[in-house]
């Protein structure tokens, strides 16, 4: 299973807008810049999270865009599932009513419910906020490690 540069995309953007929680709204010009993705793309990508109510918008010369609740309280699953759709490996998985001939006997369909599951568990628990402390640990020790070769002024 492969997500696709909306998936991508979209969990940078957002993942730009928690880091700068708190900060006031930000344009998509500067997430764009920050994340190297076009603004036209972002459009697209913020209708559907703002549809979603995972963003909100600012307009006006200092407008931009914001997070509708706590990073905390965004999970990555949230972000991917507005953005890529119900996330399974196999169509078989996600919908109960999929006429197939070895439904009852099917060997893999049990592998499939296991990686679904798998997956599930793990981007529902991690949050746009431990994003952004796992972001800000990296940094810390990147700092750290930069400050003991003596290369304090790259640090800064």
């Amino acid at each position: 299973m492969k997500l696709s540069t909306k998936g991508r995309y979209g969990l940078k953007a957002m993942f730009e807008l928690a880091l700068n929680e708190g900060k006031g709204p930000i344009p998509l010009k500067k997430i764009g810049l920050r994340q190297n993705i076009s603004d036209q793309y972002l459009e697209q990508l913020f209708l559907n999270l703002r549809k979603a109510n995972l963003v909100k918008s600012v307009r006006g010369a200092h407008g931009g865009y914001l997070l509708s609740k706590a990073a905390k309280d965004i999970t990555v699953g949230d972000i991917l599932r507005v953005l890529e759709g119900p996330i399974a490996p196999s169509e078989c998985v996600l919908y109960s009513d999929l006429d197939c001939d070895l439904m009852n006997t099917c060997v893999t369909k049990v592998i499939w419910e296991k990686i679904k599951k798998s997956i599930e568990d793990v981007i529902d628990s991690i949050s746009l906020d431990d994003m952004v402390k796992d972001y800000e640990n990296k940094m810390s020790d990147k700092t750290i490690k930069l400050i003991l070769k003596g290369d304090e002024e790259d640090a800064n």
